[in-house]
């Protein structure tokens, strides 16, 4: 029996994309489409070793809310990009 495709399997992140670059304009095309969004980044968990950027959406057409970690700015909003478009958010950028 097959897999279906992408079950269980997370796609890779592209951090080449410059995605740290335009996550400003993400932001601000997240709120046009009524979602509530934030990035941030959390020195407590760079103490403890942990994945210091979070982005974290809620609103609009997401049924319900969303997160996303990573280690770089670059590598939080790849995974969260990923995650809306998952979502159904064609994100445009």
């Amino acid at each position: 029996m097959a897999m279906a495709k992408g079950v269980g399997r997370r796609p890779k992140v592209d951090l080449d994309t410059g995605v740290e670059d335009v996550t400003l304009t993400i932001l601000e095309w997240l709120g046009e489409q009524g979602v509530g969004a934030m990035i941030r980044v959390d020195a407590e968990r760079l103490r403890d070793g942990r994945p210091v950027w979070t982005f974290a959406a809620s609103g609009g057409p997401l049924d319900g809310g969303m997160r996303a970690d990573g280690a770089s700015a670059a590598e939080c909003m790849g995974t969260a990009l990923l995650q809306l478009r998952e979502a159904g958010l064609a994100v445009p950028f």
